[in-house]
């Protein structure tokens, strides 16, 4: 008995003594609690002070950059919805791929009257493969002339940079450009992207292909007025039966093109705005030509003439406003140089023998341009633009 009772006791001591533990625990646990939560909310109070500040400081400096100082001078706002900005595209430099480009090219306004004040304009568009030799000469020519009834458009390889003063009409004129290989495909798509281009701007009637060896034989203003002026667009069309012409027709492209309507013609055209919408929204025959179409056939040298006589052909004057001189033969027309270049030859171009067709009655005004110089014309071609073509 008196050894369970001493037993007894020293368990209620032990008992008493973990209690104690406890409380003495619990103790140091709650007053550490309280010693971190007083080091937290210190640091806390420290950083949203420090980012309170941080904020202030921020937008003092964003209200002092956003009010522009005397010395400063706002950046143009452009409303990219506006009438003008939709009409008159400023910037040639755009991203779009030829895909996105032929699509907004190819809308076309259901209503006929304008919303403006409306001055037909023509288009010159430039295929080059780099430098214009003959830039001077096309300078003189634009020189004086209002800005509202042409624009310039210049198709150069990729990589290639036209390089002229801020004051020339060709500044700022290069479009987005894609690499050509002569004979193939490439130059219908080369003709095309500077015919959508072209078309973004509504005041643009008339487009005429150009190239760096083509020189004006009249200024400026007879120009615009044979071109505006006209019922029909100057695209040649005719058909060849020998084997440069029928004789590069294929089958494949049965039945969607007969040899029958199979036509060859220049490349260096001049349209109306309606042909160019046409020729743009073109796939099914561009495809076609794309396909089949390969050396020995040339595309640039079919594919318009042949779709234009298929579907528009009543629109078209069946020949070309460029002159060149095709009696050596061959596969390309004769170059001319500097020692070919007198004042009767340039007279002999203008007043050609020939008589053509304009608005259904017969001119000996026939040819605008002409092709092939080379730079060695530049000089005597300026000493008689003045004298021998009038600008």
């Amino acid at each position: 008995m008196a050894r369970s009772r001493g037993e007894k006791e020293d368990a209620e001591k032990h008992a008493g003594l973990l209690k104690l533990v406890q409380i003495l625990s619990s103790l140091v646990i709650f007053v550490a609690g309280i010693i971190i939560g007083l080091t937290t909310s210190s640091h806390m109070n420290n950083y949203f002070a420090s980012q309170t500040e941080l904020f202030f400081s921020t937008n003092h400096v964003s209200a002092s950059m956003a009010s522009p100082e005397k010395n400063c001078t706002p950046c143009e706002k452009v409303d990219c919805l506006s009438m003008e900005t939709f009409l008159y595209p400023r910037n040639l430099t755009h991203g779009m791929s030829d895909i996105e480009l032929l699509w907004r090219a190819s809308m076309v306004p259901r209503k006929r009257d304008y919303p403006y004040a409306r001055v037909p304009k023509v288009a010159f568009m430039f295929l080059t493969r780099g430098p214009l030799p003959m830039l001077p000469l096309w300078e003189k020519f634009f020189d004086g002339q209002e800005s509202h009834l042409y624009t310039i458009y210049v198709h150069a390889l990729p990589g290639y940079g036209l390089n002229v003063s801020s004051t020339s009409p060709f500044y700022g004129r290069q479009i987005p450009s894609q690499k050509v290989a002569w004979g193939t495909v490439q130059l219908v798509d080369a003709e095309r992207r500077l015919l959508a281009n072209a078309l973004l701007d509504f005041s643009n009637e008339r487009f005429v292909l150009l190239s760096e060896s083509c020189i004006p034989v009249y200024n400026f203003p007879t120009v615009y007025k044979y071109l505006t002026g006209s019922d029909h667009s100057f695209v040649e069309s005719y058909d060849d039966p020998s084997r440069y012409g029928r004789g590069r027709y294929s089958r494949n492209m049965l039945p969607y093109i007969r040899l029958h309507q199979w036509r060859k013609g220049s490349q260096w055209f001049e349209m109306n705005r309606n042909l160019a919408a046409y020729i743009v929204s073109d796939t099914k025959y561009y495809s076609l030509f794309k396909k089949y179409c390969k050396p020995a056939c040339y595309p640039d040298e079919h594919y318009i003439s042949t779709y234009l006589n298929m579907f528009h052909g009543s629109k078209n004057s069946n020949r070309s406003v460029t002159w060149v001189d095709w009696s050596l033969g061959g596969p390309h027309p004769a170059t001319f140089r500097e020692s070919n270049i007198t004042e009767d030859f340039i007279r002999s171009i203008r007043n050609n023998a020939t008589h053509c067709s304009y608005n259904s009655r017969k001119t000996s005004l026939c040819y605008l341009f002409a092709r092939k110089f080379d730079q060695s014309t530049l000089v005597p071609l300026l000493n008689l633009s003045s004298t021998v073509m009038e600008f």
